[in-house]
């Protein structure tokens, strides 16, 4: 696929991949395609099981199937492109196209940071207030705090999209990656892009970086309330907690590689984009499906309430 005329606008861009050797695509594919099913298979699971499990109709696990949802809908934005890319060599993305998958990419992943912040929350007051947690944390209060996420993720994305869509495109139009995303599309722009770039950094990584920073205090809060003065239920409350710091740990620290800094390419970009765009949102899933003894124990009762109808029919 060759590169545009530099002097007409871009309608397409290309897209390098991760690799161009065919044996080793065939071999991604494979990979890929286990890692997405996966991620649909674990975090679907989770949904359904929060949904028909009336023991888990609590804020805790609300939060939790509103991460897995967003998990298994970012990983949509991008898993089906490469998987695509890596049995074809047409890897061409209409100008249209790569904004919509940045504008969805950076919604779902925006309401995610937001609604990790929300599950800090409600461990908070799961901790400090353990008597009127049900009281603060009402169906009402969940409803509007997932709102405000979702509400905040279409903020994030629409800053996102708006600078991008300000630049002139004139060429050149080759990605050197698996799918659009605002660092590598704005150093595409014909202009000069510095103060852009520097747009990008507060908008993305100012958010990646203080809500990491607020997540980490919180935690640690807690952490220390758990250890000095909860004396019921203290494994549980620190297993929860310590499944908490893991999962936010595998989401903001390769987010934060990726958007902290004004866009330069290092050898190790392409592997942090594969980690949080398809190997975190099925992290986020096997961690708290295995680490959960409440969610396993209700997996095995819905697996097993489905196959005991089966054996009726």
């Amino acid at each position: 696929m060759e590169q545009q005329n530099l002097t007409s606008t871009v309608t397409e861009f290309v897209l390098l991949g991760l690799t161009q050797s065919p044996e080793m695509q065939r071999c991604l594919f494979i990979i890929f395609f286990i890692v997405y099913l996966t991620t649909w298979v674990g975090n679907v699971t989770i949904i359904i099981t929060v949904i028909t499990e009336h023991q888990l109709h609590t804020p805790m696990y609300f939060l939790l199937a509103n991460l897995a949802f967003l998990d298994v809908s970012d990983s949509s934005v991008t898993a089906p492109k490469l998987l695509l890319g890596l049995l074809s060599q047409h890897r061409t993305i209409s100008f249209s196209e790569c904004i919509l998958q940045m504008f969805f990419f950076h919604f779902f992943a925006g309401a995610a940071i937001f609604v990790f912040v929300l599950m800090a929350v409600d461990r908070y007051v799961a901790i400090y207030k353990p008597l009127r947690y049900l009281t603060i944390m009402n169906q009402g209060v969940c409803v509007g705090l997932v709102a405000g996420a979702w509400i905040g993720g279409l903020a994030h994305s629409i800053v996102q999209i708006a600078l991008v869509l300000q630049l002139p495109f004139c060429g050149p139009n080759i990605l050197d990656n698996f799918y659009c995303d605002v660092p590598q599309v704005i150093k595409l722009a014909c202009t000069d892009t510095y103060l852009v770039e520097l747009l990008m950094v507060s908008n993305s990584g100012m958010l990646v970086i203080v809500m990491f920073i607020i997540l980490l205090i919180s935690y640690t809060i807690i952490l220390v309330k758990i250890k000095k003065h909860v004396t019921d239920g203290k494994r549980k409350a620190l297993s929860t907690c310590g499944t908490h710091i893991t999962v936010v740990c595998l989401q903001f620290i390769p987010s934060a590689f990726i958007y902290a800094r004004p866009f330069r390419k290092f050898p190790m970009d392409k592997l942090v984009s594969v980690f949080f765009t398809l190997i975190t949102p099925m992290m986020n899933a096997m961690i708290y499906t295995l680490k959960n003894v409440e969610m396993k124990k209700a997996i095995r009762k819905l697996m097993s309430r489905i196959l005991f109808s089966e054996r009726k029919l």
